[in-house]
């Protein structure tokens, strides 16, 4: 506030709205993995927004949501590089024993416990589904 950015602060105001919505329409208090869900769910929005205004030629809306996706973006945990990643999905392959495509929710739940908001879930979806099928 005091630096007088009023685009950061908007984006700010943003997540608090969305994180007071949902706990008065839950009635509960949120815990840090909720919150990293909600960001995770604002941050999937901004980058649908951003494709469709390109999309449209909107390159004035396209960087106010880009802008707003960077202030997101840094309110989550580390991202986990892509090596990282590559571990985690091998290591879920084998413990949950998938052999095939039709194993690839058993090793998405796993995954989606230990890398909820610090890694694209989308992008790990790929790598599971070209290990299983490939």
């Amino acid at each position: 506030m005091r630096a007088r950015d009023t685009a950061r602060l908007s984006a700010i105001r943003l997540i608090l709205a969305a994180v007071k919505q949902k706990e008065v329409d839950e009635r509960v208090e949120l815990t840090d993995a909720d919150v990293v869900s909600i960001l995770e769910k604002m941050i999937k929005q901004r980058r649908e927004s951003i494709a469709q205004f390109e999309k449209g030629a909107r390159a004035d809306l396209a960087e106010a949501e880009k802008f707003e996706l960077g202030v997101l973006s840094g309110y989550l945990p580390r991202q986990m590089s892509d090596a990282e990643v590559q571990e985690q999905v091998t290591a879920a392959i084998k413990e949950s024993g998938a052999s095939g495509i039709k194993d690839m929710g058993k090793v998405m739940a796993l995954l989606k416990s230990r890398l909820a908001g610090r890694a694209d879930m989308g992008k790990v979806s790929g790598l599971v589904k070209t290990r299983l099928s490939g």
